[in-house]
């Protein structure tokens, strides 16, 4: 039986007159994978804060197991910026202690690029932020841990590292993992359990991302909630997963006919026909051309040579690695870097949006809806719809009382916020957004995937949140660090391929094909066999209590029925899970 490591029982905290959390008990078993979602300023960073013994709950008791040994990183990285990435990450370890040790080496190797003496020798000061994420988790994962709580990990993480990190944490069965992210994909990956914190409760869901929308779909079906703009964007997330797109990688791994039925009349996330034809008409057939360009970002080359082609309605999703130049792509398709060679060619009816990373300032005694306001009062999406500046400040997450809060008083979050929602109030018909999905919850993701899905012009995104660039893009293409520009029919599962493949982590196989190492899928097979034990397990408990419960004297009659139809919905769970078990087990057998 896994071990206990940390309860909560009936914990309450509040700051000002909010209350954040509101008797909540909980507790985590080794080895438990638990993802943590909400809003922003739901409570989460808190109920994780106590967890890790940073703060001290109003009311109830936090209990931790003697033995346990936790670690948590927070969303700010923070040390001494005199000491080198070694003083931090190893601190007093001599190099005869950690070298030996195969664990480290890999984490150093996936996080930090190797551990070479000039590596660890940098001053920590001289680090970007991603680096110093790196760095941060480095430290936490090359210690002996039992529980670590991570608050958004992946910021600031390239598609490279995210991957990386997931199939890291994945191999180590035993450690417990408590994790608040808006990267959905990473959750999916890792987790197998969801707590929602909402209105100062932590209720929880079975399985990662993917399980958590279809659970939250029935659980609003059972209820017989009144059908609002919330309901409908679940229905239409769970649409989209059970669905899926070419490049749609995640997907959920079991039916569930209750929620089959829920979507049976839900039409797709866009009408791509309708769009494309609207597309057509107002920006003509051409957008961006690229002819044989070359472009240099200073001195250094980026692309060499290229020719390509950005019509109507596109929606593309750009990746590569940190310093590839996607950033500079970008700036040259909107005039503000020329190519050195070779000749950019702009469609004549092209009205560019463009959001950097590094947003404008805006005038701190605005209002939001004023700030807004003051770009136009509305903006027309197309096919006869329009949104009021209110009703789009509210799309992305704007209550009607924050709308006059004075911009000075936002936090960088709702400052990015504010301002993407000032660029859609443009009226753009092309979309160029560098890294839109920072400092975003994922239900204000969710409103701004679907407000993207009636947006008729061209998109361009670069994003390190790959379930949104598969969520909102048809294509991809990458920037391998090579000066060429490829496409990646598959999406970001190719990109990492190739990546792999660049860095000599992939063989070919004896058709020359691409091929997957048998060391990697040994490890994904065991991964595989872990997680479906467990839910095996889990099926196999639930369908024991049910029987148990069946043969009370006291049941009543359409409770037996209930019974009846939970027992059967178990038995076809398990027999699925099963047989993906007995898919991973071969897999393993004939490495």
């Amino acid at each position: 039986m896994a071990r206990n490591l940390i309860n909560l029982e009936s914990v309450s905290k509040a700051f000002d007159v909010k209350q954040l959390l509101d008797g909540v008990s909980l507790g985590i078993s080794e080895g438990e994978r638990i993802g943590i979602v909400g809003r922003n300023g739901a409570g989460k960073s808190t109920l994780l804060r106590i967890m890790a013994g940073l703060e001290t709950p109003d009311q109830g008791r936090v209990t931790l197991s003697n033995s346990a040994h936790i670690g948590a990183l927070s969303q700010v990285d923070i040390a001494d910026p005199n000491q080198s990435v070694r003083d931090v990450v190893l601190g007093e370890k001599l190099k005869h202690e950690w070298a030996r040790e195969s664990g480290i080496r890999e984490i150093f190797d996936g996080l930090l690029g190797g551990h070479s003496d000039e590596l660890l020798d940098r001053q920590y000061s001289q680090l970007s932020g991603g680096e110093r994420r790196r760095v941060g988790l480095a430290k936490l994962l090359i210690e002996d841990l039992d529980l670590i709580l991570l608050d958004e990990p992946t910021n600031h993480l390239d598609v490279e590292a995210v991957a990386w990190l997931s199939d890291h944490l994945n191999v180590r069965k035993t450690l417990a993992v408590a994790v608040i992210t808006h990267d959905r994909w990473f959750l999916d990956a890792v987790t197998e359990r969801t707590w929602e914190v909402v209105n100062g409760k932590v209720e929880e869901y079975d399985g990662g991302y993917s399980s958590f929308v279809l659970a939250k779909a029935e659980r609003a079906r059972q209820a017989s909630a009144v059908e609002g703009r919330r309901n409908q964007l679940i229905r239409k997330e769970l649409a989209w997963l059970r669905r899926g797109a070419p490049a749609q990688t995640v997907k959920p791994k079991f039916r569930v006919d209750a929620a089959n039925e829920l979507i049976s009349t839900e039409p797709p996330p866009r009408d791509k026909t309708e769009l494309l034809r609207f597309a057509r008409n107002r920006l003509g057939n051409t957008v961006y051309e690229l002819h044989h360009a070359k472009l240099l970002a200073g001195d250094k080359e980026i692309l060499d040579d290229v020719y390509w082609n950005i019509g109507p309605g596109d929606r593309i999703g750009i990746v590569g690695v940190n310093g590839a130049g996607k950033t500079t792509l970008m700036r040259t398709l909107v005039g503000q870097i020329k190519p050195k060679a070779g000749k950019l060619v702009t469609g004549i009816t092209v009205a560019p949006a463009f959001l950097t990373q590094h947003l404008d300032e805006l005038n701190p005694s605005w209002r939001v809806l004023e700030a807004v306001e003051d770009v136009a009062n509305h903006i027309e999406l197309g096919n006869g719809k329009e949104l009021s500046a209110s009703q789009l400040c509210e799309r992305l997450g704007f209550t009607r009382e924050s709308q006059w809060t004075p911009v000075g008083d936002l936090s960088g979050g709702e400052k990015r916020r504010l301002q993407l929602t000032r660029l859609l109030m443009e009226s753009p018909n092309v979309l160029l957004l560098d890294e839109p999905t920072n400092d975003f919850d994922i239900e204000t993701l969710t409103e701004l995937e679907d407000l993207l899905d009636s947006y008729s012009g061209t998109i361009l995104v670069i994003s390190h949140d790959r379930y949104f660039l598969e969520r909102v893009c048809d294509r991809f293409v990458g920037l391998l660090g090579d000066g060429q520009l490829r496409d990646l029919p598959r999406g970001v599962s190719q990109y990492l391929e190739q990546r792999a493949d660049m860095l000599g982590q992939d063989r070919l196989n004896e058709s020359g094909e691409k091929k997957v190492s048998n060391a990697a899928q040994e490890r994904q097979a065991k991964k595989d066999i872990a997680r479906l034990d467990r839910q095996i397990e889990k099926a196999s408990q639930k369908l024991q209590a049910l029987i148990i419960e069946q043969g009370q004297p006291d049941v009543s009659q359409e409770r037996l029925i209930e019974i009846d139809i939970e027992m059967e919905d178990t038995r076809k769970i398990q027999s699925l899970l099963e047989e993906e078990w007995l898919v991973a087990t071969a897999v393993l057998e004939g490495k």
